[in-house]
């Protein structure tokens, strides 16, 4: 798999544009959800089946009082299972109907995971700036995914920082501030569905833009964060990676 995007097509600039103020339920139920799916995995992202809300526990898993409902992959081999093939994108997406689905990082990509209003401030000042910012999702649990190229296999794997070191998906409400999502993480990819009414996860800018380098994004969204904790310094989860 490729990490970067090359050009894009007219069809999918125009996806951008029609997903652009619609619902994550509107777009599911019309038969977007495929098209979306495919798009996301023709840019190189891998994806893998996950859970989706449900009534009584919140979540489809049957683990009562799941941490994350909606939120996690189906099966504990998502790392492997993660895949761009179109095929098999399209079987889970018509015999699961109603699952999310998510992008394992530290593969292809890493995605940078600020507070939304955070996350807002800092896309308009790198726009503003011309920088080059690749495909950003909102999420209605309050934050926003800048997905970046990944820094890439160390040939040493021992100076690798996988992201459970010191976080994990299902504690990531301990680490409020910046996020970085590498090796051993994953994130929610549109459209997804979150527990409560019209809850969800929506490309801002979709999947047809390249993924940017990290580091071109990282000074602006720390800064917000820093504004958004009213700390006046950089408000970040302590597992993002220093090392490069």
């Amino acid at each position: 798999m490729s990490g970067t995007f090359g050009g894009r097509s007219g069809r999918q600039g125009k996806l951008s544009q029609w997903l652009r103020g619609r619902r994550p339920k509107e777009a599911a139920d019309d038969g977007g959800r495929e098209a979306l799916l495919l798009a996301t995995v023709g840019a190189g992202l891998p994806l893998a089946p996950a859970a989706h809300p449900a009534p009584g526990y919140g979540c489809s898993c049957d683990r009562v009082g799941c941490p994350t409902p909606a939120r996690h992959p189906v099966s504990f081999a998502w790392q492997t299972q993660s895949t761009t093939d179109r095929a098999q994108i399209e079987r889970w997406a018509r015999h699961q109907p109603e699952a999310n689905f998510v992008t394992a990082t530290g593969m292809v990509h890493d995605v940078l995971d600020v507070p939304l209003q955070a996350g807002r401030e800092a896309l308009e000042r790198l726009l503003a700036e011309g920088v080059e910012v690749g495909p950003v999702a909102e999420s209605d649990d309050g934050r926003m995914l800048f997905f970046t190229l990944t820094r890439g296999t160390p040939e040493d794997e021992d100076e690798w920082w996988p992201c459970e070191l010191d976080c994990h998906p299902e504690t990531m409400a301990e680490h409020p501030g910046l996020r970085w999502h590498c090796r051993g993480s994953y994130v929610l990819v549109p459209p997804a569905r979150l527990p409560g009414d019209d809850q969800g996860v929506r490309w801002v800018r979709g999947p047809e833009h390249p993924l940017p380098e990290p580091l071109t994004l990282l000074e602006a969204l720390t800064d917000a964060c820093a504004r958004h904790a009213g700390d006046g310094s950089p408000h970040m989860d302590p597992a993002w990676p220093l090392r490069h």
